[in-house]
């Protein structure tokens, strides 16, 4: 058994960015090798895994990352409205580790020194904390559908600054035992840890417009 594994799923088919896990990202290489290289070079990760459903992404892997463990995907986790929680419990039945730390290869612009550092962080708070998932931090008037405010006090307006943070999970990190899985049927446990990242280090590729701004900002360092 592994002490810590990464995992990193990828569905062949995207509905609103079409093909983006494999489609040609910043430098020319596929957006997924981007995320698949730094995982690599995490020292702390022992094995990379690729749960997918892609014929081209398992190509890939077996030409570019010969030591990356590629997992096929069932057909019944293969539906784009099946949970994350779903597979990624399908995963850690396939390759057995202490650790997990799961994350997406839509987050291109994350570093390695933030994921070494996360690691860091809930290896030096477990089992205080039996989970760490990263966030964005958010200070801004925040209404709800009813038109009702959520974080603020409309007759007492104060700068945004000085509102207290909400934080927003940003899908980029994830950490989690085996056991906190297994116990919660879930990624994010009951004493999670929220791990604070940079705005520009957080974007998610969901939408056409997230890529073309994903794309100017890793051009522009």
């Amino acid at each position: 058994m592994f002490e810590l594994v990464a995992l990193m799923p990828m569905r062949h088919n995207s509905e609103r960015v079409k093909g983006k896990n494999y489609r040609e990202f910043g430098d020319g290489r596929p957006l997924f090798f981007h995320m698949a290289d730094k995982l690599l070079k995490c020292d702390q990760i022992e094995k990379l895994v690729i749960n997918t459903d892609s014929p081209l992404v398992k190509k890939l892997c077996k030409s570019h990352f010969p030591d990356i463990i590629v997992i096929d995907r069932p057909e019944y986790l293969s539906d784009e409205h099946c949970p994350m929680n779903d597979i990624i419990q399908y995963d850690i039945n396939q390759i057995p580790s202490k650790f997990y730390i799961q994350t997406h290869s839509t987050n291109p612009l994350l570093s390695i020194d933030t994921l070494n550092n996360s690691l860091k962080v809930f290896k030096k708070n477990f089992p205080k904390y039996d989970s760490l998932f990263s966030v964005t931090r958010q200070q801004t008037r925040f209404w709800d559908s009813m038109t009702k405010p959520i974080n603020h006090n409309p007759k007492k307006l104060i700068r945004t600054q000085d509102l207290p943070p909400i934080y927003e999970e940003n899908s980029c990190i994830y950490i989690f035992s085996k056991e906190c899985l297994i116990k919660n049927q879930n990624r994010i446990g009951r004493r999670p840890f929220l791990y604070e990242i940079d705005k520009l280090e957080a974007v998610d590729i969901d939408t056409e417009i997230d890529f073309i701004l994903a794309e100017k900002i890793f051009q522009s360092k």
